[in-house]
């Protein structure tokens, strides 16, 4: 089993930066990639941004290409999502999740409680 705790949700302007940690806790070894989703009210989860655990390669969803940033820290167990010039479309519940293999559509072996990100025009 795997643990994920989110943090570092909040308000902010559009056009400003903020920055999500996801902390994991249990059998990293068994983890191939992390990622975040988000879900909007009224819409289905969609993927965000992936990274390969071991290899550190990422994937980002066009809507956040050039905007968001994926990083990890091995050491730490962490999983960080750096976004910045946001817009208020970006507005949604951020989800950490960890999968033991790449993930397939919104679906995901391990799931965060989520972090809400709320963007004000």
């Amino acid at each position: 089993q795997v643990q994920l705790v989110e943090s570092g949700g909040g308000l902010v302007q559009a056009g400003g930066s903020r920055r999500l940690s996801c902390a994991a806790s249990g059998r990293m070894s068994s983890i191939y990639a992390m990622g975040w989703f988000r879900q909007a009210r009224g819409k289905e989860r969609e993927f965000v941004a992936g990274i390969r655990w071991s290899g550190g390669s990422t994937t980002y969803a066009d809507s956040v290409k050039g905007r968001f940033t994926i990083s990890r820290d091995n050491a730490k167990n962490t999983v960080y999502l750096q976004m910045n010039s946001l817009k208020p479309e970006d507005t949604a519940a951020y989800y950490c999740a960890a999968d033991r293999s790449w993930f397939n559509g919104a679906k995901s072996d391990y799931w965060g409680q989520g972090t809400q990100v709320t963007v004000s025009a």
